[in-house]
């Protein structure tokens, strides 16, 4: 998965993105900061979020997967549960 490079240059992961983005609102939230600063925390923010929202759609779109790839192996044989055909 592509995700916005931290500050150093490393990919961030959910977790990471999540706590900064975390501390982001916390410090815009506290308040005491410039509005230069103020502007830059809330771009970064925005990023972060962008991050998190990426790799929650991975996430999202890694379970649709599993989900139908179980619903058409239980399609494949015949009645759609996990118990055996009726006999006819």
């Amino acid at each position: 998965m592509t995700s916005k490079a931290a500050p150093g240059g490393e990919t961030l992961g959910y977790e990471q993105a999540r706590d900064e983005l975390i501390e982001v609102v916390r410090r815009l939230e506290a308040g005491g900061t410039s509005l230069e600063e103020s502007l830059a925390l809330w771009e970064r923010g925005e990023e972060l979020a962008k991050v998190c929202r990426r790799w929650l759609e991975g996430a999202r779109a890694r379970l649709d997967a599993a989900l139908a790839e179980e619903a058409e192996r239980e399609d494949g044989n015949g009645n759609g549960d996990d118990g055996p055909a009726p006999s006819v």
